[in-house]
């Protein structure tokens, strides 16, 4: 994208929180059929749904003039602050907020959400107040999908296996001192439903040092169903059966002797409250109801059975979903789906103006996903621009940004600028042999600019 009309602008306090969404600012004609045509793209959001929109846009329009706008000082969002500095290649998250748990005992320090935590060890300037206690023996993550077990493969892995990796030192620091042993992951329903990725099971199976604890008694009858299933499901499926039936060989067999952590998963179990320690500042488990599945295929639902139980645990954190904010009164937003009404990517009502990514469709899918889905959001634009569709007449484009933002004392961080920013990150991590020293502190980041 070098070689395109594009540029990318970055602050530490953009005046309202925008999720991956894309609007066009058009000062052009409704045709572009002559090559003096050049449209004015505004994209907001700089992860990848923002990227992929914008390349999209550049190919297939060569005149194009694509503006990049990011509250945060630095760019490539989930990228840069996603699950797991360990998977590079895996990074899986793009939405704004998580989803809270709505049960009484949430507030209590000791509980926070999956996404918070991330983007603690991640680096993310908004989460480095975080400071989890991981001074005790067990955690619970509510949830049994990608991101749960990422964090339980943080909270578990060796920190020696974690210094070559992009985690932030203060991070690092903190799992150095970590005494968490064991780790549960908790669902609501059963196996076959877990959200995971074989990828992601394998490798947590096996994670040096740690054992995995699974109840043969979750898995009995499970075989004879595994035709029904799809191929990935099925696959996915025959690793837990094993895993939980089959009895070890001698070498893995002794390998988990000798572990000293474990991670477990727990079906059939729907949160119902966080249980406060004696002296109530801090958690020190989860009440669980026990449940059971009705209906069938994608209709399956837990619905209690009236059981109960109690498991003890010091840190709880959440995992259940992800859900995009709204950006402003003037963009239509479904706050129950946590989406941006819309139609193929156009938004609802508001011609000219296109959304991407997590706030599209919701929270799902990985960067892949995300690049298609930002593809199709482009080829809408540029069908709607060729077709005439777009408001017409003058527009100021960008230069009503920057007026904007000169005339609230905001100077934006550039593209050079981020360019500066990753040198000097790289120049940090080369000292201690890591890919880069991530910098966390907008400030830092600004004075290091001459800002």
């Amino acid at each position: 994208m070098a070689s395109r009309c594009w540029r990318w602008w970055g602050r530490s306090a953009w005046p309202w929180t925008p999720p991956l969404s894309v609007g066009s600012i058009p000062s052009f004609r409704h045709q572009f059929s002559t090559q003096e045509t050049t449209p004015q793209i505004c994209v907001v959001g700089s992860g990848p749904a923002g990227f992929y929109t914008a390349q999209h846009l550049l190919k297939q329009h060569p005149q194009a003039h694509v503006d990049i706008y990011e509250k945060q000082p630095v760019p490539f969002g989930l990228v840069r602050f996603g699950v797991a500095p360990d998977h590079p290649e895996v990074k899986s998250y793009g939405a704004e907020d998580h989803r809270a748990l709505e049960i009484p005992g949430e507030e209590l320090p000791g509980v926070c959400s999956a996404r918070a935590f991330v983007g603690w060890y991640n680096g993310l300037p908004e989460n480095q107040e975080l400071k989890p206690d991981l001074s005790c023996d067990t955690a619970v993550i509510l949830g049994q999908g990608n991101v749960a077990l990422d964090v339980a493969r943080i909270l578990l892995t060796p920190p020696e296996h974690l210094e070559k990796t992009d985690i932030t030192k203060a991070a690092l620091d903190v799992l150095r001192q970590s005494r968490v042993k064991t780790v549960w992951l908790v669902g609501r329903r059963g196996p076959l439903q877990v959200a995971f990725t074989i990828k992601e099971l394998r490798e947590m199976i096996q994670l040096p040092g740690t054992r995995p604890i699974l109840d043969p008694v979750d898995f009995l009858g499970l075989q004879d169903r595994l035709k029904e299933v799809p191929r990935p499901r099925k696959r996915l499926t025959e690793l837990l059966l094993r895993t939980a039936m089959e009895k070890p060989g001698p070498e893995e067999a002794a390998r988990r002797a000798s572990a000293s952590r474990a991670w477990g998963l727990r079906f059939f179990r729907s949160p119902q409250q966080v249980l406060p320690s004696p002296d109530g500042r801090g958690a020190a488990g989860v009440r669980l109801a026990v449940t059971r599945l009705e209906g069938v295929g994608e209709a399956t639902r837990a619905v209690p059975t009236g059981a109960m139980e109690d498991l003890p645990c010091g840190l709880v954190l959440s995992s259940i979903g992800y859900k995009s904010r709204p950006i402003d009164p003037s963009v239509p937003f479904d706050s129950k789906l946590g989406v941006i009404p819309n139609v193929e990517g156009r938004v609802t009502d508001v011609p000219g103006l296109y959304c991407s990514g997590w706030v599209k469709r919701g929270p799902t899918g990985v960067i892949a996903t995300t690049m298609t889905d930002s593809f199709l959001t482009g080829q809408m634009l540029l069908q709607d621009l060729k077709a005439g569709l777009l408001p017409s007449g003058p527009r100021p484009g960008s230069a009503a940004i920057q007026a904007l933002l000169s005339s609230r004392g905001v100077q934006p961080v550039s593209f050079s600028d981020w360019e500066k920013l990753d040198a000097e990150e790289v120049a940090r991590g080369q000292g201690t042999g890591r890919p880069r020293e991530k910098l966390v502190d907008p400030q830092e980041m600004l004075h290091l600019l001459g800002h």
